[in-house]
């Protein structure tokens, strides 16, 4: 119940938007079309509403994971969010009488406000669109400081909205609330953030390829380092010195908490992830931020299963380096890759099981046995898994297609997380 706190709180501030306009309604007098001009007022609130809160998840406040059920959760929410302010804009575009919009400057700004928003929205919405892509250069950093813009046009918005014909209702203080947090936020995310020590500063201490598609990175704190709670937790982390690296972009941590040292194992699958592969080198700056995530095997229950597919192996591997004393849950692990070389650690990952007799380690090559499926992983655990906390990370799609046999096959506690932060 917890993890749905966070959605429940947003709905229920949705619902008394709703209500506050229809308890304490503009003023009727002088104005033609009123139920079109009310209904208008409320839709532009709903707007202010749904965009702070977007801008609150921005901040990405690590005191409220536990109220969304993670910090992929929270973009999922951050993204929905944004979608139906977006799509309420035109609803309020239509449905605010014609004969009120006339030449003065607060309509000029909402223009400039709503075409601003567009212009970052629509990236975000269909990123393969060819000109759509020149706004970001195709690229995640340019996506960020596309996407940096959006409190502007929220606060265009706002001024927009007082400086139009404005209603005197007690509901425009309810509004105002949500004017500061969005406007708050956005100055938090954009200025004050860098002075609160959320960025730290590391150095790569050593690159390592495990196999000719997968950079270990090892890196080394040069002050105090990030506080990470937990196994299985991820960072947003750039490097320094370099135009292209010098892009946030979240991983997994792959060592244990008690390290002294942080470790990602980055597979080399997409433009700037080969990059990184060919030219990150040892003594290069970092900053790291996090860390987040809730996806921590100690909150499941007794009987679990792991299932990790390709470079999801590495929350994995941040728990089995992890555990110091015998492992108190019982345990079947498969990790599942095309090829034996893709297997990274795998020497590793059977010597942690052979000290844990309750935890059973299937290493999987498909092309050699093929896929993996649910129903050998059910007779595994002896044809019922209603009892177990199923545990993945891997490509979205396996993920996705082995939580739906999941689910047929009984099991109700499946825990993964989705790192699309766009």
């Amino acid at each position: 119940m917890k993890r749905n706190i966070g959605n429940i709180v947003f709905i229920v501030l949705v619902v008394i938007t709703v209500l506050v306009w229809a308890v304490f309604p503009p003023e009727r007098e002088g104005v033609e079309h009123y139920a079109r001009y009310q209904a208008g007022m409320t839709l532009g609130s709903l707007v202010i509403v749904l965009m702070s809160f977007s801008l609150f998840l921005s901040t990405r406040p690590r005191w409220a994971e536990p109220f969304f059920g993670g910090m992929d959760k929270m973009y999922q929410t951050h993204r929905r969010t944004s979608t139906s302010a977006f799509l309420l804009m035109f609803v309020h575009l239509l449905i605010v009488p014609l004969h009120l919009v006339d030449l003065a400057l607060g309509n000029y700004l909402a223009i400039v406000s709503f075409l601003g928003i567009i212009a970052i929205v629509l990236p975000t919405l269909a990123p393969r669109v060819p000109f759509l892509n020149k706004l970001t250069g195709n690229t995640y950093e340019g996506w960020k400081r596309l996407h940096g813009f959006i409190g502007i046009f929220f606060i265009l918005g706002y001024v927009h909205s007082i400086t139009v014909r404005a209603p005197t209702s007690p509901a425009i203080n309810w509004n105002q609330v949500f004017v500061f947090l969005g406007i708050g936020s956005y100055l938090y995310t954009e200025i004050i953030s860098r002075f609160t020590g959320r960025y730290v500063p590391y150095t790569v201490a050593a690159v390592n390829h495990p196999n000719n598609s997968t950079t270990e990175v090892v890196m080394k704190a040069k002050g105090k380092p990030i506080k990470h709670a937990h196994a299985g937790q991820f960072l947003f982390v750039r490097f320094k010195g370099d135009k292209v690296l010098d892009e946030a972009h979240p991983f997994t941590i792959s060592s244990a908490p008690h390290e002294g040292e942080l470790r990602v194992t980055v597979k080399a699958v997409g433009d700037f992830t080969r990059y990184l592969f060919a030219n990150l080198k040892p003594g290069m700056d970092a900053v790291v931020e996090g860390a987040y995530g809730l996806f921590d095997y100690r909150t499941g229950g007794e009987k679990q299963i792991w299932v990790a597919g390709g470079i999801g192996i590495t929350p994995f591997l941040s728990f089995l380096r992890d555990m110091k004393t015998e492992l108190t849950h019982e345990v079947h692990f498969y990790y599942t890759v095309r090829h034996p070389e893709e297997a990274v650690f795998s020497d590793e990952i059977e010597a942690i099981a052979k000290k844990h007799p309750r935890l059973k380690a299937h290493i999987r090559h498909s092309s050699a046995r093929g896929s993996l499926t649910v129903d050998e992983i059910v007779k595994n655990a002896g044809g019922d898994v209603r009892q177990h906390h199923v545990y993945m990370c891997g490509p979205l799609p396996m993920v996705q297609a082995f939580e739906r046999k999941f689910l047929e096959a009984g099991a109700g506690n499946i825990h993964y997380e989705e790192f699309n932060f766009r």
